[in-house]
């Protein structure tokens, strides 16, 4: 199936606030792979998740055992008395707790417990939840993806949610990203299939489609994962192939900064010791260990970073912890 690279539809959605998009759980399972050791004697909430629906929960529930899970809380927000899969419901949130004893039952029949007031994540009740969960696991609104990590900082929790990539550009994020609080899961973009919508929701261009089942699906490839949990990627050095000493034209430097561009991550030079303004996919490929976070975005006089006049996509200046000196590149290169 072709997709367009395009943020058409969720900055649709955002403007509109049709936050209804449902990971696909072969994506949840593809993700989460990563992370199993994670959640022993834990407990998740995902709290943006009707259980008759999500896919997380659907996944923590079918994998709890294997999991070693402790508990399970799955919280869902209902406006004006209806939800965009089920106008029938009652005008109230709810949320469902389950432990290794209702392994037996089914979904459908686990009871649902309704909250006094909507169930946005934001409210009282649903605060309550979270400081008994020890991980938030979920796909936030991408209209309140600010809001919902910086509750998630607040009260100190790890986490693993979904979002659009451009949640990098945010400061709440970036500066969780800079202090090493948070970084980039395993899979991106592409790595990220899609995402299922209701039944009326609006479809747009080439990077939507029907599925098999009559399931409406978006697949927009600007999505990441955003985690606080380790995993092994993360500590991967970027192996670096590029010489900036020699080849000085190819890396042009800032107006407003002393710095030099690199609009790939992998052309980043292995020699230069000053500052190198990267595109924001970098993090994909942060090492914390290698690579320092200096600044995002902005010059030396507050304005975006500029090149001859004109400003490329966000760029992160970061610095070579260790660059390579030029009597070892020779061996580098062909070792």
């Amino acid at each position: 199936m072709a997709r367009k690279a395009t943020n058409m539809t969720l900055h649709k959605a955002k403007s509109s606030k049709s936050d209804e998009f449902y990971t696909l759980l072969e994506d949840i399972e593809r993700e989460l792979e990563f992370y199993k050791d994670c959640f022993r004697d834990k407990t998740v909430y995902c709290n943006c998740d009707n259980p008759m629906e999500s896919n997380f929960f659907k996944y923590f529930f079918n994998n709890f055992e294997s999991l070693g899970l402790k508990k399970l809380i799955s919280s869902y927000y209902v406006p004006n008395a209806q939800t965009l899969f089920d106008e029938s419901v009652s005008e109230h949130g709810g949320y469902v707790e389950c432990t290794s004893d209702d392994l037996n039952t089914d979904i459908a029949d686990l009871p649902c417990r309704p909250f006094s007031g909507d169930g946005d994540f934001r409210s009282q009740e649903c605060v309550t939840l979270l400081k008994q969960a020890d991980i938030i696991v979920t796909n936030p609104p991408f209209s309140l993806f600010r809001e919902h990590i910086s509750q998630i900082a607040r009260y100190n929790k790890d986490f693993l949610i979904i979002g659009n990539i451009n949640a990098i550009t945010y400061q709440e994020v970036f500066h969780l990203i800079q202090s090493n609080k948070a970084w980039l899961g395993v899979h991106l973009g592409r790595g990220i299939s899609g995402f299922k919508v209701p039944d009326h929701y609006e479809m747009y261009g080439t990077e939507t489609y029907i599925a098999d089942n009559g399931d409406r699906i978006i697949s927009p490839n600007n999505c990441l994962w955003l985690t606080n949990l380790d995993v092994k990627s993360r500590h991967n050095l970027l192996k670096l192939t590029k010489v900036y000493n020699g080849n000085e034209g190819l890396y042009p430097k800032f107006d407003n900064f002393n710095g030099i561009n690199v609009n790939k991550t992998q052309d980043i030079p292995m020699d230069y010791d000053g500052v190198i303004g990267v595109p924001i996919t970098f993090l994909h490929k942060y090492n914390p260990s290698q690579f320092e976070i200096i600044r995002f975005r902005k010059g030396d006089d507050g304005k975006d970073l500029s090149i001859n006049g004109k400003c490329p996509y966000f760029r992160i200046l970061i610095k070579n912890k260790q660059p390579i000196k030029d009597s070892a590149i020779s061996s580098s290169l062909f070792a």
